[in-house]
C-alpha cells in the first residue's frame, strides 16, 4: 500500500539542523544489527537539544546538541571476576568519544579523555561474553501523539530524538497496543460487534486515526525500525461478567483470528508486525487469564492459526508482569507442544528472577521500562515522592531509570522497550496513574521537553549497536561493557556520589582516564 508521507502531509519537515544548539561529538560510522529481533542502523538528519528537566521538574536550561554515533540498544556490565583486557594490540590513535549527563548538564560532549599509566578501576575483557543485545525500543500510544499534536511544530524535532541515527536514540523497535493501551485516549478494540467469530466487522479504522499516523511518521525517520504487539484488552463479549477470558474453542478460535486479522491489516499500511504477545500482564485485572487457559491458547489456537494462515509473525510468551506470570512463562517453556509455536518471552515489573530460566531458551525482552511516581515501595523509589497530580520526569527517575536498565540486562535480556516515549506535563493515564515519559509536552507553555530519562536510553542506545556482545567488566557493579559488531567498545558508568569522580578504564588496548559527574552517567566509546 503506498503512503503519503505523514509529515509532508502536515506541512511539517525533517530539515537538517532543526533547532540545533550546542556541541556536537564525532561521527562514528552506522552499524547493522544481527540476530533475534535486533535491527540495523539507519541514518536520519540531525536534530539539536531540547529543552531539559532539572532535578526539580520540568524547567531547566537547553540542552547541549547531540553527539553522532552507532546505533542500538544497551547492555550492562556482569560481576564476574578475572581476566585481563581481552582486546588485545597496542592503544589506538582515534580519539576515544565520551559523552557525560549530570544534573542539569545533560549530553555534555565537552569532555576530556586521557590517557594515563595510572592503575584502572575497571576492566573491560572481550574475551568473557555474555549475551547478544539486539536493541531499545519504545511504545506507541494515543496520548503521546496526541500531546505532539499540541506542538505540532516539534514533532520533526521529537521524532529525530528517538529515532534518529546521528542525532537521537536511534529506537530499533516500537511495541504497537492491539486495540487501546491505558494511554489510548478512551478504551476499544478492534472488534467491537458481539459474537463475530468470523471477524467480519474486524477494523483497524480508530487505529488510523493517531496511532498509525504516529507510527508511519516513525518510519521516516528509521525505516528498518521493528515492531512488536499486544493487547491490554479485548472484546468485551470474548470475557464473561467477571472479566475471565471464555474458555470455549469458539472464542479461542475467534480470538486467534482477530491476532491473525490485525497483522494482516497493518501489513496493508506498510507496518510489519514481527511478534505478537497475546496479552499485557495476564496475571492483572483487566483481562484474567488462567494459567491453563493461556498456555491452551497458544499452543491449540493462535499458534496453529498463524500456520493456517501463513501469518508472517512470530508467537511470543509475553507480556508477562504479575508474579504468577512469571509461573506461567516457566509452566509454558517447559511444555514441547506449546514452545513449538513460541520464539521468545517479554518480561517486565516483577519478572526480573524469572530472566535466568528462560534465556537459555529462547531471546527475552524486557517490554517495558518502569513508569515512576508510584504509591508503593520499589527499588530506586521513596515513596514519600508520589504524586497523584503529576509525574515527576525529574533527574532522580534518569538515576532510577539507569538502574533499572542495568540490573534487567545484568539478569540477561536481549532487548530492553520503555513505556511511554511521549506525554504531557499531567501524564495521566485512563485509569488516573501520572506517569513519566521520555519527551514531555508542556501544552500551556507549547514546548518540547527532553527528560533527564529519555538522557538515559540515548547513551545506552545511540552507542551500543543491535548484534553487540555484553562483555565482562570488572571493577565496579555500575559499570557496563559492549563490543559492538564493528570492534568498537562501549562502557557505560554511573556515579551514584555527591560529587564528580575520576574514572580509570583500561579498554581496547588503552588505560583511559575520564570524569563523571556526581549523581550522573557518562557512556566512553573506543574504535577498534
Amino acid at each position: 500500500m503506498k503512503r503519503t508521507s505523514v509529515l509532508t502531509a502536515m506541512g511539517l519537515a525533517l530539515a537538517s539542523g532543526v533547532a540545533a544548539c550546542g556541541a556536537k561529538g564525532p561521527p562514528a560510522p552506522a552499524q547493522d544489527g544481527s540476530g533475534g529481533l535486533g535491527a540495523s542502523s539507519s541514518g536520519g538528519s540531525a536534530s539539536g537539544g531540547a529543552t531539559e528537566t532539572g532535578s526539580g521538574g520540568t524547567g531547566g536550561g537547553a540542552s547541549s546538541g547531540g553527539a553522532s554515533n552507532a546505533t542500538g540498544g544497551s547492555g550492562t556490565g556482569g560481576q564476574a571476576s578475572g581476566g585481563a583486557d581481552g582486546s588485545g594490540g597496542g592503544a589506538g590513535t582515534t580519539p576515544p568519544e565520551l559523552v557525560t549527563s549530570g544534573p542539569d548538564d545533560y549530553w555534555n560532549t565537552q569532555t576530556v579523555v586521557t590517557e594515563t599509566t595510572a592503575a584502572p578501576d575497571l576492566v573491560v575483557n572481550v574475551a568473557t561474553t555474555f549475551q547478544r543485545w539486539d536493541g531499545f525500543g519504545g511504545t506507541f500510544n494515543e496520548m503521546g501523539w496526541d500531546a505532539l499534536m499540541a506542538v505540532s511544530s516539534e514533532i520533526p524535532r521529537a521524532l529525530m530524538l528517538l529515532f534518529d541515527a546521528q542525532d537521537g536514540a536511534n529506537f530499533a523497535f516500537g511495541r504497537i497496543p492491539i486495540g487501546a493501551s491505558d494511554y489510548a485516549m478512551s478504551w476499544y478494540t478492534l472488534a467491537e460487534t458481539a459474537n463475530d467469530f468470523e471477524m467480519e466487522n474486524f477494523s483497524i479504522e480508530r487505529d488510523q486515526e493517531m496511532l498509525i499516523p504516529f507510527i508511519h511518521a516513525a518510519q521516516e525517520v528509521k525505516p528498518d525500525i521493528r515492531f512488536f504487539a499486544s493487547p491490554w484488552v479485548v472484546p468485551n463479549w470474548m470475557m464473561d461478567g467477571s472479566k475471565n477470558m471464555k474458555s470455549d474453542p469458539e472464542t479461542l478460535e475467534a480470538h486467534a483470528l482477530y491476532f491473525a486479522k490485525f497483522v494482516q491489516a497493518y501489513a496493508e499500511e506498510d507496518i510489519v508486525v514481527e511478534a505478537i504477545h497475546p496479552q499485557n500482564e495476564p496475571g492483572y485485572a483487566r483481562v484474567h487469564w488462567t494459567q491453563e487457559l493461556f498456555i491452551d491458547f497458544i499452543k491449540s489456537y493462535l499458534g496453529p492459526k498463524f500456520v493456517e494462515l501463513a501469518v508472517d509473525s512470530e508467537v511470543w510468551c509475553g507480556t508477562m508482569s504479575h508474579p504468577d506470570d512469571g509461573t506461567i512463562a516457566t509452566t509454558l517453556a517447559a511444555d514441547a507442544e506449546a514452545m513449538q509455536y513460541v520464539k521468545g518471552f517479554g518480561l517486565q515489573w516483577n519478572l526480573q528472577s524469572t530472566v535466568a530460566d528462560l534465556a537459555p531458551l529462547a531471546p527475552v525482552m524486557q517490554t517495558e521500562h518502569k513508569c515512576g511516581n508510584y504509591n508503593f515501595e520499589t527499588p530506586y523509589w521513596d515513596q514519600s515522592r508520589y504524586d497523584p497530580s503529576k509525574p515527576q520526569n525529574d533527574h532522580l527517575y534518569g538515576e532510577e531509570s539507569w538502574q533499572l536498565i542495568r540490573d534487567w540486562i545484568v539478569a540477561g535480556v536481549n532487548s530492553y522497550s520503555a513505556w511511554n516515549m511521549v506525554l504531557d506535563t499531567v501524564g495521566k493515564s485512563l485509569d488516573g496513574w501520572p506517569q513519566n515519559a521520555l519527551l514531555v509536552v508542556d501544552r500551556s507553555a507549547q514546548t518540547l521537553i527532553v527528560t533527564p530519562a529519555y538522557h538515559v536510553f540515548r547513551h545506552f542506545s545511540q552507542y551500543i549497536a543491535p548484534g553487540a556482545t555484553r562483555v565482562e567488566i570488572t571493577g565496579s557493579s555500575d559499570s557496563l561493557a559492549f563490543l559492538n559488531p564493528d570492534g568498537s567498545i562501549v562502557t557505560e558508568v554511573y556515579n551514584s556520589e555527591d560529587g564528580p569522580k575520576v574514572v580509570i578504564a583500561q579498554v581496547g588496548g588503552r588505560t583511559l582516564q575520564f570524569d563523571v559527574p556526581g549523581h550522573g552517567w557518562a557512556t566512553l566509546r573506543v574504535a577498534p
